[in-house]
């Protein structure tokens, strides 16, 4: 079955020095999304962005903020990233106690959620809560740093992830982080991801080159 591939470009990878700028031009070069990595320098060994960034952001585009938090304990500050402008908020099964009930505060606050799985983490690990989810992320790289190579040992995990999701029947986003150029984007997507989070290949060139990167990853898909 075919299906339609979004792109979602990480602001890691951008100029932190004029990020709003960098947001405006990847939405106009064509993003779909676009992809925020908060890390706490807890649950990863890197730290990002709060609230308040993505707050001081949210103004930039209108395109989804596709929100991955890398953050534990993550339950007492879903509000604050939905109030800064979250429109998907995703966390790891390990960054709390009940998974269920985080899905549950996401969507209590009026948002779409995700699951990410880390390279060690089974697909087991996200059946149990699959039909409540908008969205699940499998990391091709371990979290905490972007330029990263991909991990190719999670191809079969997306496979399973694909059955598992068309199984459901639901509108469930399979999305891959890590790793993702014009070289890596077809085995993905041939796995079964349907939205690729690219950040070098996004970002590099400057602005100028933005739309024609996210062309070459749609084209290679």
């Amino acid at each position: 079955m075919a299906r339609s591939v979004r792109v979602a470009p990480s602001i890691l990878a951008a100029d932190f020095a004029k990020l709003g700028e960098e947001v405006e031009a990847i939405d106009a070069a064509g993003a779909d999304y676009i992809h925020v990595d908060v890390m706490d320098n807890h649950f990863v060994p890197n730290l990002t962005f709060g609230p308040q960034m993505v707050k001081a952001i949210r103004r930039c585009s209108e395109r989804t903020f596709d929100v991955h938090l890398m953050i534990a304990p993550v339950d007492p500050i879903l509000p604050d990233f939905v109030e800064a402008g979250a429109d998907i908020v995703t966390v790891h099964p390990e960054a709390g106690p009940h998974l269920h009930r985080t899905i549950q505060a996401i969507k209590d606050l009026g948002r779409k959620a995700g699951v990410a799985l880390n390279p060690g983490t089974p697909v087991d690990a996200v059946l149990p809560v699959l039909q409540d989810l908008d969205l699940v992320l499998v990391m091709s790289v371990n979290p905490g740093f972007g330029g990263q190579a991909f991990i190719p040992e999670v191809l079969p995990k997306i496979a399973a992830l694909r059955e598992k999701i068309d199984a459901l029947g639901k509108p469930i986003d399979l999305e891959v982080d890590g790793g993702i150029n014009p070289e890596t984007a077809p085995q993905v997507i041939a796995a079964g991801a349907d939205v690729l989070v690219a950040g070098s290949a996004a970002f590099k060139g400057g602005p100028a080159a933005y739309a024609d990167n996210i062309a070459r990853l749609r084209a290679a898909a």
